[in-house]
């Protein structure tokens, strides 16, 4: 679920090998896991969990491990802004990056996308 309580779903792609999907579609009809659910995280009580629980999980997780600094949405901004860092190699756009990201306006996924000074570097002795 995303803000404003707009659902969001997860594209995996080719970035899970197929071992990797099966054990994700067996996780999600896992009888274990009290019902089916297309929801990867879910709750005893329920096959849905609400952000603010995935959002304590994470810090949890992240407490548990010794990282400072993180939050559930770390991995949301690393991918932004490696996939917009990538994504002229496969011929896209930050259109396509605004799509994958859910974000209704392109503003809001340029403030994801963290500046790379090595790169600035680059582009100025390239042109």
């Amino acid at each position: 679920m995303g803000q404003f309580s707009v659902e969001k779903p997860v594209l995996p792609g080719s970035a899970l090998s197929g071992n990797q999907q099966a054990a994700l579609l067996d996780l999600r009809l896992s009888p274990s896991r009290g019902r089916p659910s297309p929801f990867v995280v879910t709750t005893e009580r329920t096959t849905r969990t609400s952000p603010q629980a995935i959002v304590n999980l994470f810090s949890r997780w992240y407490a548990d491990l010794g990282f400072s600094g993180c939050s559930s949405h770390s991995g949301r901004r690393t991918f932004i802004t490696n996939a917009a860092r990538k994504i002229s190699t496969v011929g896209g756009s930050l259109r396509d990056i605004q799509a994958l990201a859910g974000h209704s306006n392109l503003s809001t996924t340029q403030r994801y996308i963290e500046s790379h000074a090595e790169a600035q570097r680059k582009i100025v002795e390239l042109v």
